[in-house]
């Protein structure tokens, strides 16, 4: 028996025994006796806010409720589960090291079997090894896959990943409100400081003038000149007349002293709307000046108002939040390792390699010959 073994691999050549039969027979010691049951556990998500489209028809369904998808918190999510914080969050205690290091596991899959490098970033490049987050474009659904070594750690790990994507988009939905709010409080304060300012300034000129409207009071002023000015029209009038007829009346040096009042009325009252720098038109240039000030102001104040107000409610409508359409499965049996396919498919590389090399030497002797 032992003789006709021999005879056989002699006639197969140490080549095949070489490439084929000690590989397969690896695979098959390790696919069939020492490769450790991989158990998955999966959920599945969506983030959903009230302000975008959706792409798809998945994702109009979803917009039927009144919600869509929210990329840039999915990305965030995403992004936040394959970092190395989500890896500190999950290995508190030693959590996640423990449970991938026992002797249970075998020690081709165990993290660091040989104590050789227990390091974090040996244990991230492991971690990552062993989580899967992806999403699908398509129809907005993100997908998150566990590996373990048996069912319970599996659901567990992905029970908290679930709720670390959860606390993420919660945490960036509470950052958004606060920086859009803050940003609108920040112009109404801006804006209620320089309408105050302005109504103070324009307090201010009317303290220091004593005159509430310097346009009205020119308007007022200028009704006054008017009226004199009628009068003096009467009085020179009168004093023609008188003149004509009875040039020695007792009147007429009356007249006189009261056509010069008159004139010199209009000149004071003439001065005080207009000729220097404390005149009603130099007033009222200034108080256009402030009253423009205080008015513009005040629309930005009632903008800034109007502003802080549509903040609020965008930030209200803007909640993003994780709905869970698949929850985190215990799985009651090992999806990996694919064993049978394993060995199959390591003894088929095999074959071929060796016919290969088979050819290549067999085609290297013919051409010494």
């Amino acid at each position: 028996m032992y003789q006709r073994i021999k005879q056989r691999f002699q006639a197969l050549g140490p080549l095949f025994v070489l490439i084929v039969l000690i590989p397969s027979v690896c695979s098959f010691i390790y696919f069939g006796m020492i490769a450790s049951d991989v158990y998955i556990s999966e959920s599945r998500y969506v983030v959903r806010s009230p302000e975008k489209s959706a792409p798809s028809s998945l994702g109009m369904l979803l917009k039927s409720g009144g919600f869509t998808n929210a990329s840039d918190q999915i990305f965030a999510a995403q992004a936040y589960l394959s970092s190395r914080d989500a890896l500190h969050e999950l290995d508190k205690g030693n959590a996640f090291k423990k449970a991938f290091s026992t002797g249970d596991i075998s020690i081709f899959n165990r993290f660091d079997p040989l104590g050789l490098d227990g390091s974090f970033e040996a244990l991230y490049r492991y971690y990552q090894s062993r989580i899967g987050v992806e999403f699908d474009s398509a129809t907005s659904i993100t997908t998150l896959s566990v590996r373990a070594y048996d069912p319970a750690t599996a659901r567990k790990l992905n029970e908290n990943m679930l709720r670390m994507a959860e606390a993420t988009v919660n945490r960036l939905n509470v950052r958004g409100r606060q920086d859009l709010i803050q940003f609108a409080v920040a112009e109404v304060a801006q804006a209620k400081d320089r309408s105050r300012k302005a109504a103070l300034a324009l307090s201010a000129f009317r303290n220091e003038r004593g005159i509430v409207d310097p346009e009205k009071q020119a308007a007022i002023q200028l009704q006054m000149i008017s009226k004199i000015q009628d009068e003096l029209i009467t009085a020179r009038t009168q004093l023609s007349e008188i003149r004509e007829y009875a040039p020695q009346s007792p009147q007429v040096p009356v007249l006189r002293t009261r056509i010069a009042g008159l004139e010199e009325e209009i000149r004071r009252e003439s001065g005080l709307i207009a000729g220097d720098r404390k005149s009603l038109a130099a007033a009222t240039a200034q108080y256009q000046q402030l009253s423009l000030e205080a008015e513009f102001s005040d629309r930005q104040l009632a903008a800034a108002m109007a502003s802080l107000q549509d903040a609020q409610n965008e930030a209200r409508r803007k909640q993003a939040y994780v709905e869970r359409l698949a929850e985190p499965n215990t799985p009651d049996a090992a999806l990996e390792p694919h064993r049978l396919r394993g060995i199959l498919t390591t003894i088929m590389m095999c074959l071929v390699v060796w016919g290969v090399a088979a050819m290549l030497i067999a085609g290297v002797k013919e051409h010494r010959h």
